[in-house]
């Protein structure tokens, strides 16, 4: 079963010949490696490139473990480009390759050398790099598949497509097993024994405990505010232990460069001010994030907000909580400060968009207090309300478009409309 990554494949297409590192990154098991030594390599093929120009190292494989010696790669890189005509590079899982920074500035000095790679954590993305980089690397992030790229090869309805999506995700691996049996095994495999330990071997964590206690609680707060000094109190009254605010934002870095988990930082709307604390959280696998529940805790109305927020970050918008500050007076005079929240605010270049997840709207006052907030926003930007069942995407009353669930995934241009 083969899912066509076109929004990643064209990105990679588009930088061809840029003079710069294509750098794929993504949470492990999403995609890269297929996307770089199949779709993008039979793109290569397509366009008339001979096998020999076309150079591929995986560093995880066994076979290719001397490669992660720079001094044993760049002989054999050297052989390999042998004629003046244009060699494509493709290196993946690169942050296992010793001095990867010098190799790979090294490789993009050659005029006949195109050079793309991946890499599973940020590490090699962080600000020494880039500088050592100086400006010559080019990232494309992946996330798993969303709903759309699932659509495509499942066979059921819509419906069915999206129980299964909210409950095992979008890991294309996921997509190999038939049974939920094996489905939940894997992932909850995966999660143990290569992103856990991945992390722990990583940054060397003693108490792995902790680190595992942290993520159950960031799972089932999906989509809530939080922060370290809230997290820590949660630790204290239910855990019954003492973790200090220190440790849990390290752990959630640490959480954060493997891109488990993504971060909506709040927004003054009418202040145009960010708001550094509390802020939300959310899992770039939704599927992920239920294994790590044990497939216990499932509120469709936080899970559509978490594949909503992960479809807005697929579609290359910046994307925070927005909060709308409102002054009025209680029936004494006295003077009351209200914050409204918007769920997300979009935006990218000069487009913004605000959006509220309402998982349901059953009648003119649940819409009405969905869209307060919207209203309050004293700017022309588009408003806009994701409901689970809506009919054809339409205008209300107050100017807001409303839409479906599955007309805003499976649309790209939904939010155009």
């Amino acid at each position: 079963m083969v899912v066509k990554r076109d929004i990643y494949l064209n990105k990679l297409i588009s930088k061809k010949h840029n003079g710069l590192i294509k750098v794929v990154t993504g949470v492990r098991r999403c995609g890269k490696s297929f996307l770089l030594f199949n779709l993008f390599k039979e793109h290569l093929r397509s366009e008339g490139v001979d096998s020999n120009h076309i150079i591929e190292i995986a560093f995880d494989a066994f076979e290719n473990k001397r490669f992660q010696d720079p001094y044993v790669l760049m002989p054999y890189l050297k052989e390999q480009i042998a004629d003046d005509g244009m060699h494509y590079v493709l290196l993946d899982e690169v942050q296992l390759l010793g001095e990867f920074e010098a190799v790979l500035n090294s490789l993009i000095r050659k005029k006949n050398v195109d050079v793309y790679v991946t890499g599973s954590n940020a590490r090699f993305l962080s600000k020494d790099v880039i500088t050592e980089f100086r400006g010559r690397g080019d990232e494309i992030h992946m996330f798993p598949l969303n709903f759309s790229e699932f659509m495509s090869v499942y066979s059921g309805t819509k419906q069915d497509g999206w129980n299964e999506y909210m409950l095992y995700g979008g890991l294309p691996l996921v997509l190999r097993f038939e049974k939920p049996e094996g489905k939940i095994a894997f992932l909850k495999s995966l999660f143990e024994e290569t992103y856990i330990s991945d992390i722990v071997g990583r940054h060397k964590i003693r108490n792995r405990a902790e680190l595992e206690d942290l993520l159950n609680i960031l799972s089932s707060a999906i989509g809530s505010l939080t922060n370290p000094t809230k997290l820590s109190a949660t630790f204290k009254s239910v855990k019954q232990k003492t973790i200090s605010k220190t440790t849990i934002t390290k752990y959630i870095d640490y959480l954060q460069d493997a891109f488990l988990i993504d971060s909506a930082i709040r927004y003054d709307i009418k202040g145009k001010k960010y708001i550094n604390t509390p802020v939300k959280y959310y899992f770039t696998d939704i599927g992920l994030r239920n294994a790590r529940l044990n497939f216990r805790q499932l509120e469709e109305t936080h899970t559509m907000e978490n594949i909503i927020f992960n479809e807005l970050r697929i579609r290359g918008f910046n994307v925070d909580v927005g909060v709308v500050v409102v002054n009025s007076t209680d029936k004494d005079g006295a003077s009351i400060r209200k914050q409204l929240e918007i769920d997300f605010v979009c935006n990218k270049g000069s487009k913004r968009f605000y959006i509220q997840s309402a998982y349901a709207i059953p009648n003119q006052g649940k819409m009405e207090q969905e869209q307060r907030s919207l209203m309050l926003t004293g700017d022309g930007f588009k408003k806009i309300i994701i409901t689970k069942d809506a009919p054809a995407p339409h205008y209300n009353d107050s100017g807001v478009l409303v839409m479906s669930i599955f007309d805003f995934l499976l649309n790209p241009a939904s939010l155009e409309q």
